[in-house]
């Protein structure tokens, strides 16, 4: 009667210890996560370029394929490959998988462990018979077959708060995943506008040199005729050979900036070749939606994963903090187990079982668990000052491309008009000495500086144009925060949450 009195005190003991501690695991210790505060302006410095629409993100952002804006379909196939071939792209993506996983590790600590384990062994004790004490060597058969639980109370919300810092990590990595996917795809853009301005002034190059052409066979025959000098001739071979050379170098750029998309989009550049346009032009300046600054927030995949990476800083306080407190840990074994003899195991003499919760605290440690919070304090304090940091980069970032647009739209102006006048000047020339008004130098100098204007005109052009994809990058292109919510295995990315 008293042994089973006692049996059911310490069940009913261990039951009130249970109860108690799952109650008491509401409690977590360390701070609950809000969003560092930004000091954002209401408004750009720079305002958009004339005809820009502002304000409506949006129209990107719910699109995605911020790409298309430029209306290239050949464009279009070449950023499709990105997230197919990049290998950056897939290193990125591959950070994502061991972030969930490394997350699925953190959340298995919160379950209970169960394990299964069997063992047989023979021992024996002396060697040989001794006839004095008539005892002879004694030999043991050990069996066993047993069924352990485990489980570690999250008392404290160490557990809680490492699966908290293993969310944050994780949508940070799928931050960082978004954030290499954007930068490969504005590269690729940027190069094949490039390659676009490229084409562009090969062309002209090659209507240059074709005019040249014409203009060394005229003079030629007016040297033969006597009526030019052969000074005449030296010069126009000189401006014809100087054009050749300034086409092949572009053919150089050319070469390279096809090396450098085959490279962003996985394929060897040997493999790897732009078909030719047929008629080169450049593509039209597009309109883009200007975001608000505070947008730039929710629309930027670095500065998400920087204010991710701040979250997951604090969430680590917790965890630190929590070693302050004991650990209480319930255990239950059972089996079967035979120490001697060969008869059958699984017979009711031969059944073991255990009970019952453990509790450990640390008493003195030499300050080692202080120097763990305060060392995560501080990599709290240094992902603050990262994300804080990281918005003022992305804030320079759109007001430099905003600076650039409307100092290159006022530059192509002037330079349009300069390339105008060059052409004007070197037709009037060009009269001029067929009538024998003018030297050849003039119209050496008037051909030389036509050429050059038509060829910075294309630049600014060109320059308008990679400026807009770096604005397009700046603004976060098509990506969104929202993206995170739907990790699997996460929670809503929304901070400030008590």
């Amino acid at each position: 009667m008293s042994t089973t009195f006692s049996s059911f005190a310490r069940t009913r003991i261990f039951l009130a210890l249970a109860i108690s501690s799952l109650a008491l695991a509401a409690c977590t210790v360390g701070t609950d996560y809000r969003q560092p505060e930004l000091d954002l302006p209401a408004a750009w410095k720079e305002d958009p370029p004339p005809g820009w629409k502002t304000a409506q993100p949006q129209e990107i952002s719910d699109r995605g394929e911020w790409w298309k804006i430029y209306n290239e379909p050949q464009l279009d196939e070449l950023v499709a490959q990105v997230e197919i071939s990049n290998q950056n792209v897939a290193a990125a993506a591959a950070r994502v998988r061991q972030a969930l996983a490394l997350l699925d590790a953190a959340s298995a600590a919160a379950y209970p462990t169960a394990s299964l384990g069997a063992s047989a062994g023979r021992s024996g004790s002396g060697v040989n018979e001794n006839l004095v004490t008539n005892s002879r060597s004694r030999v043991n058969n050990n069996s066993q077959v047993s069924l352990n639980l485990g489980w570690e109370i999250d008392l404290w919300g160490r557990v809680r708060r490492g699966v908290e810092a293993g969310e944050a990590r994780a949508q940070s990595s799928a931050a960082d995943h978004s954030g290499a996917l954007l930068s490969a795809q504005a590269t690729l853009v940027q190069s094949y506008l490039q390659w676009r301005v490229n084409a562009v002034q090969r062309r002209l190059l090659d209507e240059t040199v074709e005019a040249y052409r014409k203009s060394l066979e005229v003079i030629k025959n007016r040297y033969e005729a006597g009526v030019a000098q052969r000074s005449d001739v030296t010069q126009a071979q000189t401006q014809l050979s100087n054009t050749l050379a300034q086409a092949i170098d572009l053919d150089a750029q050319r070469t390279q900036l096809e090396h450098a998309i085959a490279l962003l989009i996985g394929v060897p550049p040997a493999r790897f070749e732009l078909a030719p346009l047929d008629k080169p032009d450049l593509p039209r300046l597009p309109q883009i939606p200007a975001a608000l600054p505070s947008e730039l927030l929710e629309r930027r995949p670095d500065i998400a994963s920087a204010e991710r990476l701040a979250a997951a800083a604090n969430a680590n306080i917790g965890v630190a903090q929590s070693a302050f407190y004991p650990t209480i840990s319930l255990s239950a074994a059972g089996g079967y187990q035979q120490n001697s003899g060969f008869g059958p195991l699984f017979t009711l003499p031969n059944r073991f079982w255990s009970l019952g919760p453990a509790l450990a605290a640390i008493l003195f440690d030499g300050g080692l668990r202080s120097a763990q919070v305060e060392q995560a304090r501080g990599a709290y304090d240094e992902t603050v000052a990262n994300y804080r940091q990281t918005v003022l980069t992305a804030f320079q970032e759109v007001e430099d491309n905003l600076a650039a647009l409307r100092v290159l739209e006022e530059e192509s102006v002037h330079q349009r008009e300069a390339a105008r006048a060059a052409a004007e000047s070197e037709a009037l020339v060009r009269n001029q000495y067929l009538a024998g008004t003018a030297s050849f130098l003039e119209v050496f100098v008037a051909q030389a500086s036509a050429l050059s204007a038509k060829r910075l005109d294309i630049g600014v052009e060109g320059q308008r144009l990679v400026a807009s994809a770096t604005l397009l990058k700046a603004l976060g292109g098509g990506w969104h925060k929202e993206t995170l919510e739907k990790l699997p295995g996460t929670k809503s990315s929304e901070t400030g949450e008590e």
